[in-house]
């Protein structure tokens, strides 16, 4: 079966055909590293990562290549610096806001389960990219220079060569109802309402950069020129999948076609164009003014990485998905149960029940619904589905411990109940036998027992 995936400009869903089997290349927009990331940006890392360990299972590690960026010069930046630190010049703050920031996502995305990028380029280290490109564009016609900006014009795009793809065809816009229907800046210096900035004059003490196109004043770079130069910088004019949440198809997603395409004179900057959906927390919009806005971080400290995961993935990443507490703790007992049964167990091939789910498009409810098919038979290719998804990444006794962590039960206090309750059984005082069962309830301790014996887990 042949992996297929819906590419967001032809709207439909087509069979993937790597420009180069031995080169696979995706790229996928990384954080503005301001903030904690909430859990709507865990979407598309924990989504790409799925697709980025589908296909190093299908053409081999070696032979994928997966960028994803991080933007680290941003007016959210400059603001979040000068209000933390205060005291330092603005260069020196906003070092340490985006080091920090940095450091914040990594941890995050590793306790998801998201493997690191082949690549994580950072936009200050690409800035001669951006210069380049910028260059060509004015060269081409495509960008003008006006009062130190310089500015992309789509009107001129669109008059062009027919070798060139239609500014608006991925968000399916006319420059009319883009006018129309989006927050448009207005300057004097634009020739058009439509016109976007690739280049502008920094402020006292913002980063700065010696500017393109002959402009004297130093400057900095609009955000869409900075994936276009990544993704240029770090895997060619022309590659395989490029992805993000639905939020960036416009007008970054459309700028940054247009930016790579008349650049480089190509048809299309990526073959297939992948946007994961969005996210609602208990069937409304996340929002800060709602008190509903949730963090990656703040979840993490109620609930595994691998429980954010699983729930992530039970709806398919085109689909708009709900986050409710009752769906965590339902994929919190379904992992538990996939640790107790497959953990320990040497991990086989990766059934095809599961695999071939994803291989169309990424059906991961589908794939699941086969890992529950698998519980009762064949438990090493469970054990191998499972870590194809990036699950089971520690031993089901580190898993268990972890929860005992959590919760604050002494597993030694524990074991002391549980075998005064099986003496009191022993002797018929089924009397003190219920109260030691409902004092473990009391401490979120769940027991069962079996003709092995009581056994016992932490209730989620």
């Amino acid at each position: 079966m042949e992996l297929r995936l819906y590419d967001t400009l032809s709207r439909e869903k087509r069979a993937f055909v790597p420009l180069d089997a031995k080169n696979v290349r995706m790229y996928v927009c990384g954080p503005t590293v301001y903030d904690f990331a909430h859990i709507g940006n865990a979407r598309p890392v924990i989504v790409f990562d799925v697709l980025f360990r589908l296909l190093r299972h299908l053409y081999g590690e070696a032979h994928v290549k997966y960028v994803r960026n991080i933007t680290d010069v941003d007016d959210k930046i400059n603001d979040r610096a000068a209000r933390d630190f205060p005291g330092l010049p603005l260069n020196e703050a906003i070092r340490k806001v985006t080091e920090e920031t940095g450091r914040q996502f990594h941890a995050d995305v590793d306790a998801l389960g998201a493997l690191r990028p082949s690549v994580e380029p950072r936009a200050t280290e690409h800035i001669a990219e951006m210069r380049e490109i910028i260059e060509r564009l004015v060269k081409g016609g495509f960008a003008y220079v006006a009062e130190d900006h310089v500015l992309f014009s789509p009107q001129a795009m669109n008059a062009a060569n027919a070798s060139l793809p239609r500014y608006g065809a991925l968000s399916n816009r006319s420059l009319d109802e883009m006018v129309a229907g989006a927050r448009v800046d207005v300057a004097p210096y634009k020739k058009g309402n439509t016109d976007f900035v690739l280049w502008k004059p920094s402020k006292p003490g913002e980063p700065s950069w010696p500017s393109p196109a002959g402009i004297e004043a130093e400057g900095r770079p609009g955000w869409h020129i900075e994936c276009s130069a990544m993704a240029w910088k770090h895997l060619g004019e022309h590659f395989d999948i490029h992805g993000g949440g639905i939020d960036l198809v416009f007008p970054h997603h459309e700028n940054e076609v247009a930016q790579t395409c008349c650049a480089f004179h190509r048809e299309r900057m990526a073959n297939y164009w992948m946007h994961n959906g969005f996210l609602q927390v208990e069937s409304e919009k996340m929002s800060k003014s709602l008190g509903n806005f949730i963090t990656i971080h703040e979840l993490l400290k109620d609930w595994p990485g691998e429980v954010l995961r699983l729930n992530m993935l039970k709806t398919h990443y085109r689909s708009p998905i709900d986050w409710t507490m009752k769906s965590l703790e339902e994929s919190a007992k379904t992992l538990d149960d996939w640790y107790r049964v497959a953990a320990d167990v040497e991990p086989g091939k990766p059934a095809a029940s599961v695999v071939e789910p994803l291989l169309d498009d990424l059906n991961t409810p589908l794939a699941i619904a086969a890992l529950h098919g698998l519980r009762g038979g064949d438990v090493s290719a469970l054990a191998g589905s499972l870590r194809l998804l990036g699950f089971l990444s520690e031993s089901a006794a580190q898993w268990e411990g972890r929860k005992q962590q959590a919760s604050g039960v002494d597993a030694k206090e524990v074991e002391r109940l549980i075998a005064e309750r099986t003496a009191a059984r022993s002797r018929k005082d089924f009397g003190e036998s219920d109260r030691i069962r409902d004092l473990l309830a009391a401490m979120g301790v769940a027991i069962k027992d079996s003709k092995e014996g009581t056994t016992w887990e932490i209730a989620r």
